[in-house]
């Protein structure tokens, strides 16, 4: 693990969209969001492939996953959620997590359409909030995840 960020971390907006993180995984919102709740899951080592990471790195990673679709699950209402790892622009091994839901959510008055229901995730129609909505959602998420960690659900 490093203590500086991954390109692909500082390009997702960390430190600021940043949910929570352990010592291998960052969990960071999305700024443009395809659907409500769109994260990047992060390794905070340096690494291109997911084979380079080391095995605390693999350990590590199932509790954070499980943590984000509890906190989904909580704040989104998902029917579905998509891992991706496509890491073709941004070389850093991550992945998007894709709520996914029919038709559309609505947080702080506005509308975030599922546009690629029920196909992949239509990547390209994300909803870019504007600053104060995004850091909305931050915070939102941020407490779902301090509550899910306690056990108290937020």
């Amino acid at each position: 693990m490093s203590a500086v960020p991954t390109a692909t971390m500082t390009k997702f907006g960390y430190p600021r969209t940043l949910v929570a993180e352990t010592p291998h995984w960052a969990v960071l919102v999305r700024p443009k969001q395809p659907t409500l709740g769109s994260l990047v899951v992060a390794a905070r080592q340096p690494a291109t492939a997911f084979g380079q990471l080391g095995v605390d790195a693999f350990a590590g990673l199932q509790p954070v996953v499980a943590r984000v679709e509890a906190v989904l699950r909580e704040v989104v209402g998902y029917e579905r959620i998509n891992h991706l790892m496509l890491m073709m622009v941004d070389p850093d091994v991550h992945f998007h997590v894709i709520p996914r839901y029919e038709g559309s959510r609505a947080f702080e008055g506005v509308t975030f359409p599922d546009a690629g229901w029920p196909g992949p995730p239509a990547l390209g129609d994300a909803v870019d909030p504007d600053p104060a909505v995004l850091d909305r959602l931050i915070a939102r998420l941020r407490a779902a995840w301090d509550a899910e960690a306690t056990g108290t659900g937020a």
